[in-house]
């Protein structure tokens, strides 16, 4: 009965154009929707072409629905999907949906749990449901509108550098400030002209005269793994290696109009990292994706995309700093109390060289923070694993990455709140009663560390910076972010990528470092430990002084005490922005080439070939 009055009333609106005036309120309606609920919205400017795109995309699925329920129902849920996620993801992140962002889509749901998965996932199948139910393939209109998106989607996959240069010609491109691409074009326009940018980037793999042009560049020669170990072996007993990656760790006092009620981090945390004189380092992302800190951190190479490394690009074995070690003897483990397969690190830490990794499953929840193990517990379950491997006078590389400090900041039962804060973004007093507590069960397990292990190379950092509110608001409430990306200075770049970063050598206490990019980590570490083996991670190495810290599309280089420049890709840049670039793109060339190519640096091309084959 209901489906046989809409019908009536379909035909009475007129078919076509009913489809298409239901494609434009629903347009309007979510652009409402997110600038409510996260102050996102494409620019007046830009509203023709995207209402255009969206009103092409509602002919092209009313030509092939089975009737006005079907057409309805999949276009709301499809837009939906993509209005809202990537509001979200801009309010969050700072920037818009990418194609690689569909790679991740089953890490996201690894974060739910309890009703939120099972209305996730509930909304997914249904969804996925009507999509597919919704063709006729009866109707010949069905068929030409599923011809002509046939035909697009092969000229976007054969010749997606064409569609490139066009769109960006056409449309512009801006290739640092991703939510300004997004603002000027629309979701449509935007997610195509990326998906072309990301099929021609994920291309063939580089040749081995372009490998040995980027190593002439670099002057880095053939690296053949195992060189030397035995050598090294001798050096027998070596020190351990204690890497602790903090989930979301930062220092709240920087935000000086929040109005927190006490300083958040331990006394014991702030006089270490004072003595060795505040050092930080500067990580590839902000609020997330902790896997691309990592890679850095363990394979000495800096990530340049918008991407997860692990999920896309991280297909072979490499001689990352695990697996350096591992050839020298060390027991080398990673542990992190998160579902084992997030981020794929289950086959990106085999493949880093970790002889074991010890993730949710291998640690007893006893001490929760809702469904994030504390790190006290984590700390004391690691402890228990590593001293027999001392008492038996085997090297250790101890890697261990916090969970606990992770959106949204929950707090067991046993953790009152100790801080309070007048801010406007709730999250800030969240967030710094978690550091409250992070930093004290740090510092505990520190001092324990320090007896057991009195020679251990300790390494102490952040991953990120922690979410404070849609678009950067707790950030932009003490002025050290702007609310869009597209208007950061230098400065605000290097606010939004530094966390505190700690060494300790051993008995020599904290080493004044200064600030440090996250890939230049492992081969400081090698230097510590007098490792003077030939590595991968030595290739990305820097002017003393200098970092350079590339982002999605720019980079920006700080030197000195408080000297910061940007090279954005603008005609008025500063010459050496020439010489950043080749230095970059020769590294990104042989990171394309030892962790996905064949392998040319490493003179294993044939080995890497066969690896393949099967």
């Amino acid at each position: 009965m209901i489906h046989e009055y809409w019908q009536r009333v379909w035909k009475l609106a007129g078919g076509w154009p009913a489809a298409l005036a239901i494609t434009i309120l629903w347009y309007g309606l979510l652009q409402g929707v997110n600038w409510f609920c996260f102050e996102v919205v494409v620019a007046p400017g830009a509203i023709a072409k995207d209402l255009a795109a969206h009103l092409l995309l509602g002919a092209f699925f009313y030509a092939m629905a089975r009737g006005a329920g079907w057409f309805f129902a999949s276009i709301a849920i499809l837009l939906t999907l993509l209005h809202c996620g990537n509001a979200a993801k801009v309010a969050i992140l700072g920037g818009p949906v990418m194609p690689d962002d569909f790679w991740a889509l089953p890490n996201l749901l690894m974060l739910l749990h309890g009703w939120p998965l099972a209305m996730t996932v509930a909304c997914g199948a249904i969804g996925a449901v009507i999509l597919l139910g919704m063709p006729n393939p009866r109707k010949k209109r069905a068929l030409i509108a599923a011809s002509l998106i046939a035909c697009g989607v092969t000229a976007l996959i054969r010749w997606p550098a064409a569609i490139i240069m066009t769109m960006d010609n056409t449309l512009g491109n801006s290739v640092w400030d991703q939510r300004g691409n997004f603002e000027q074009r629309g979701i449509l326009i935007h997610l195509t002209q990326e998906t072309a940018r990301f099929l021609a980037r994920t291309g063939r793999p580089p040749t081995r005269a372009e490998v040995e042009a980027a190593a002439s560049l670099l002057n880095a020669k053939k690296i053949r793994p195992g060189n030397g170990v035995q050598q090294t072996k001798m050096r027998a007993p070596q020190r351990n290696v204690h890497i602790i990656v903090l989930e979301s760790f930062w220092d709240p006092m920087q935000l000086v109009n929040a109005g927190l009620s006490d300083d958040p981090l331990d006394s014991r945390f702030r006089a270490l990292w004072q003595a060795a004189g505040r050092p930080q380092t500067l990580s590839p992302v902000f609020g997330g994706y902790t896997a691309n800190a990592e890679f850095e951190a363990l394979c000495g190479f800096p990530v340049v995309d918008d991407a997860v490394f692990f999920e896309g690009r991280l297909r072979q074995n490499a001689p990352c700093l695990p697996r350096h070690l591992a050839e020298s003897g060390y027991a080398t483990i990673a542990s992190h109390p998160n579902i084992a397969a997030f981020w794929n690190r289950i086959h990106a830490y085999r493949r880093m060289g970790f002889q074991r990794y010890l993730s949710q499953d291998d640690f007893v929840q006893d001490d929760m923070n809702r469904e994030f193990l504390s790190d006290v517990s984590l700390y004391r379950q690691v402890l228990e694993r590593f001293q027999p491997l001392q008492e038996n006078n085997i090297p250790v590389m101890n890697y261990i990455l916090t969970f606990f400090g992770h959106l949204d900041y929950p707090l067991g039962p046993g953790r009152p709140r100790m801080i309070t804060a007048e801010s406007a973004e709730p999250m800030v007093e969240e967030y710094a009663n978690v550091v409250y507590y992070k930093s004290r069960e740090l510092m505990d397990f520190i001092e324990i560390l320090q007896q057991v292990d009195p020679e251990g190379l300790i390494v102490i950092f952040g991953d990120h910076l922690p979410f404070l509110g849609n678009n950067f608001g707790g950030y932009a409430e003490s002025g050290l972010l702007a609310t869009e990306r597209g208007d950061f200075t230098g400065a605000m770049f290097k606010t939004l990528t530094a966390t505190p970063l700690i060494i300790i050598n051993g008995t020599a206490g904290p080493l004044s470092t200064g600030d440090l990019a996250m890939y230049r980590l492992p081969d400081l570490i090698l230097t510590l430990l007098h490792d003077d083996r030939p590595s991968i991670m030595a290739l990305s190495r820097t002017p003393p002084g200098v970092n350079i810290r590339p982002l999605p599309g720019m980079q920006f280089v700080a030197y000195g005490d408080d000297g910061v420049a940007t090279c954005r890709g603008s005609d008025n840049e500063a010459a050496w922005c020439g010489d950043v670039a080749r230095w970059l793109g020769a590294l990104e060339t042989l990171s394309r080439d030892i962790y996905s190519g064949q392998t040319y640096l490493l003179g294993t091309a044939e080995q890497g070939e066969i690896c393949r084959a099967l």
